[in-house]
Parts: structure tokens; sequence; C-alpha cells
């Protein structure tokens, strides 16, 4: 509830100043239309609805950080979380010149504070001060964006915002600048008038402006008094803690981290340099954190509201928890589930593949069957071209239906589908990949038959679910690649097509994202280690079986290997 406060007023203080720094870039037209714009910018944000809301949204905001910055047990967090923490602690110290300088002097003193005096005053009689002012912007603008970035990168719709965002960012604050320049350069001109600075300054008298200094001054000393009250109670809290003893973390690799009770998972894990998967910062925002508990869990606390939703949307185990939420009173062994990924705030500007997302895709293996007995009775050179034929068989059908090949596994193949058309577009495409390949097996068969003295088989699983993608390895190794519970489950589900003697095994999941009927085929439940409940798959002996289920599905290939047109996929 408090993140999604917090969330709430920060979207409100980010359009509020969107709206005032587009309202600057008018400038670019002329003085005369920044002011007209400005009157529809002040008949909402000072009506007393609009002045609620955004004074409202300021004290919330502002009295969340500071709690939020009370809960951490320490300040071992990633650069960009320092970053955005040491750009918001300084907005209010630049923020209250302008406060006073405009809104406090209008409402009190009647003094107008329109585009004409404000820009007079900052590019003419006090440019010192107009670069300040500079700084707020940027200040203000940055924190905003990286805030809506972080919070954007873990939803599913990040792909159609994320590019607007990277658009936007840069742009919206360069055309106010420009604008306010703009507008400097015409006052400027006006300005050479001495009679017209005197009419345009409107000075305060000094009892006013001493008035002014020592409110300003009284706000600034509340403001440094509130952030020193909160470290100071960070470490009278700690001292008290450190009297009730320590909670011993146990985490696989053997190592043992002590920590005051009350101190979540993730940070034991960051304090103690163990490198923790943390897309969203450990707001709860997503499940990367995802941690199992052992001995002592049953001293835990239930889950929050939030944290439980988390949990049942990924229906994990009783024994799985969220680092980022959890608070341990009591000695307790964790485990990771998750490896750790990169999580770079370059993202914003750049592609955020690299920096790590969570996304919900179709995950496919296929592996080839007997394929080491064949290679044990061949030449190295034989092997490698029989492997490659092979290798570009089924990329090629996986990308003709719309997949990316992830990685070839030995003789083995991952692809995924759907990074970036969704996920029940990704189950569509994978099934119709299933059924491209079985159709590009049988023909590379027949191209083969003097090379094999027996057919090529392959096993295919499906599964879908959330699952981690981002650019992960080392070097020249480092490529795209998917992570998850979604993707060690459709592995599983290859292995068992040599269980159930058949070339393809999908979970229903799949099915019933993608809306293809296959309750023609048989339907068993299994169990994946760390699922609470048994997972519901379908056995089909031939992918080239779902053709028929498959055929309302444009994407679907023609034997060919050619997309139906538009007219063809009608006739189907």
């Amino acid at each position: 509830m408090l993140q999604r406060l917090r969330l709430v007023s920060g979207l409100v203080l980010l359009t509020f100043v969107a709206t005032h720094l587009l309202n600057h870039s008018l400038g670019l037209v002329s003085l005369e239309a920044a002011n007209a714009g400005r009157v529809w910018f002040v008949a909402f944000w000072r009506h007393p609805l609009g002045t609620t809301l955004l004074y409202g949204s300021w004290l919330t905001h502002f009295t969340l950080v500071l709690w939020a910055l009370y809960q951490r047990r320490h300040l071992r967090i990633p650069r960009w979380e320092i970053l955005r923490l040491t750009l918001g602690l300084l907005i209010p110290s630049l923020l209250l010149q302008h406060i006073f300088g405009t809104r406090v002097q209008h409402e009190t003193w009647g003094v107008e504070d329109d585009y004409t005096r404000q820009v007079l005053f900052y590019w003419v009689l006090n440019p010192s001060v107009g670069v300040e002012q500079v700084a707020l912007l940027s200040i203000v603008w940055l924190h905003g964006c990286l805030g809506l970035y972080y919070w954007l990168r873990v939803k599913r719709w990040r792909r159609w915002t994320l590019p607007g965002l990277r658009l936007v960012g840069p742009l919206v604050p360069i055309l106010a600048l420009l604008g306010f320049a703009d507008m400097g350069q015409e006052i400027g001109a006006l300005a050479a008038d001495p009679l017209w600075i005197a009419q345009g300054a409107m000075a305060v008298s000094p009892e006013v402006a001493a008035t002014i200094d020592r409110l300003k001054n009284g706000a600034y000393g509340l403001y440094v008094g509130s952030v020193l009250a909160v470290f100071g109670a960070r470490r009278v809290r700690t001292i008290l803690q450190q009297r009730k003893g320590v909670v011993c973390l146990d985490y696989p690799n053997g190592r043992q981290v002590l920590i005051t009770p009350g101190t979540t998972v993730l940070e034991a894990s960051r304090g103690a340099g163990i490198p923790h998967a943390s897309l969203c910062g450990g707001r709860g925002r997503c499940s990367t954190c995802r941690t199992r508990v052992g001995a002592g869990s049953e001293t835990l606390p239930e889950p929050s509201a939030d944290e439980a939703r988390v949990l049942r949307r990924l229906g994990t185990a009783p024994n799985v928890r969220l680092a980022c939420q959890l608070r341990p009173t009591a000695d307790l062994a964790v485990f990771p589930l998750l490896p750790p990924t990169s999580a770079l705030p370059a993202g914003l500007f750049g592609p955020s593949a690299a920096a790590g997302t969570e996304q919900e895709i179709a995950v496919l293996f296929a592996d080839l069957r007997a394929f080491t007995r064949f290679a044990e009775h061949r030449l190295p050179y034989d092997v490698v071209f029989v492997l490659n034929q092979y290798f570009t068989a089924m990329g090629g059908a996986i990308e003709r239906t719309g997949g990316r090949v992830d990685k070839f596994i030995g003789d083995g193949i991952m692809a995924l589908f759907g990074l970036e058309s969704g996920s029940v577009q990704g189950c569509r495409d994978a099934l119709a990949g299933a059924l491209e390949m079985a159709r590009a097996l049988e023909q590379l068969n027949q191209t083969l038959r003097h090379e094999l003295k027996e057919p090529l088989r392959m096993g295919i699983g499906i599964h879908a679910g959330q699952v981690i993608v981002g650019e992960m390895g080392h070097g020249r190794a480092r490529a795209l690649t998917a992570i998850g519970d979604a993707v060690n489950t459709a592995s599983r589900l290859e292995s068992l097509t040599k269980e159930y003697a058949s070339q393809l095994v999908v979970s229903d999941e799949v099915a019933s994202q993608a809306g293809v009927d296959l309750s023609s085929f048989p339907s068993y439940e299994i169990e994946i280690r760390g699922r609470v409940r048994p997972l519901s798959i379908r056995v089909i002996a031939n992918a080239r079986d779902l053709e028929p289920a498959l055929a309302v599905l444009t994407r679907v290939p023609t034997t060919s290997g050619q997309l139906p047109s538009e007219s063809q996929a009608d006739r189907r």
C-alpha cells in the first residue's frame, strides 16, 4: 500500500513538472504564447483541487521517502538507487528558492509571477540564481524519469512505453531550456530600457523581502532537520536492536551473514556483498529476488498482501518468499532461486534488454534423440555436417514462425517466443514453430536419406511463464537469454518426450494462452519441483498432428515454409 502511494504521488509530481516544462517550451513561439499557456497551467494547479493534489502528493512522497530511508538497515544499494536517492534529497533545497519566489509571493503579497517577471529576474537581474534553477530543472526531471523507468521496466507493456520515454526524456527539458532562453533574449532586449526594468521588476519592500527570507530559511531548516532526524533514528534503532542480539542467515555456499532483526534478506545479501537478483530494486514489484527458505522458516511472519499477490501469481511453494519483503527475526536458511543479473541504469536511454526485464513468454526446448549413439560411429566431419544441417533447418523453422533461437546446447536448441509480441502471440508462434520444425525434420531426413541409417528423431517441450530476459554472460560469450522457472519447466517437458515416446509435450498453459483446442490429445498431470500444484500437459505423438488445430492461426507457415496470405488464411 505504501509503495503504491509513493508511486501515485510521484506520478502526480512528475505530471506537474512535465506540464510546467512544456509551458516553458512555448517560449520558442513567443513570450506572449508562454504567458497564454501559463493561464491554463495556473488555472488547474492553483485551483483548490489542483493545489490539494499537488502539495498533498509532495508531502506524501517526501514522507514516504523518509520512511523508506529509515527502514533501510544500510545504504549498500545499487549505484542507480544511490543516484536517484541523492537527486531526490537535493531537490527540496533547490526548490525552496523557486517556491518562495513565485507561489508564496503571489499568494501572500500579490506579486505577479508571470513569465515576464520570472525571466527578467532569472535571466537579467540574477543569472546565478537562474543557473540554480536550470540545475533544479535537470535534477527534478532526471529523478522523475529514473523512477518512471524502474517502475515501467517490470511491466508487460514496457515495450510500448519505454521507447517513448527514451524520446520524451531528453526532449522535454531541452525544449523547456530553449524556450526559456528565447524568452530571455526577448526580455533582454526590453531590459535595455531602465524604466521598463523598474516597472517589470516590481521589487518588494525590504520588510517583505526579510519576511520571505525568514520563512525560506525556516523551511530549509525544517527540511534539513527532518533528514537528520531520520539518520539519527536509524542509528538509535541499530543500537537498540544490537542489544537484542543478531539473526544468522545461512546461504547455500556455506556463508553465514549476521544481521539485526528486521533487516530484509535482500539487504543482508547486499550488505555482505552476495549477488542477489532484484530488477525492481527491492520494492516488491517483481519476483526476481524470490528465495527458498529452509531451517527456521516456521518462525517467519505471514507474507504481506503485496508479497502474497506476487507469490500467488507465480504459484510458488509455501517455502518461497520475496527476499526484499522478508524480515527474519530468528536464524534462517535461505536459497536464492534465480542467478543475479545485470541491472544497468543506462537502459533508460538505450536498449532495455541488456539491463534485464521480467516478462511472460513461451519457451521451446528441442533435442535430437539417440544422437550420441549416432555420433559414436561417425567421423567428426560427418557429425558436424549433420548437426549443422539440423541446426539450419530448425533455426529457419523457428525464425519463420516469429521465434528467436536463444542457444544451441550440444544437439539441443532453446528458443524464445513472444519477446516482442507478448505471451499470447508467443504461445501461438511456439506451437506453430513446433509444427514447422516437424515439417523441416521430415524434409531434412529426406535430404539426408543416403547419409543416415535411420531417420533423425527429436523431442520438443513448450511452456510459458514469467522469465528474466537480459544480456548475460562474459566477454564475447555475452548474449540475450532468458532464465527462470518457465525455462526449467520447458526443458523438463522436452525430457518427458522420451518417457511418453512422443515428439511434443505442451503445457496446458500454452494451449490456453494460444486459444488452441488440444483436447483431442492425451492429457496428464506431472509434478514439477518447486511448484505447489501439478502441471497439466498434452502429449502429442507427432507435432504434424497440430496442423488442424492451428489452421486458424495466420502465422502458421504453409508446407512450403512461406507464411500464408490473408486470403489463404480466410479460406482455411
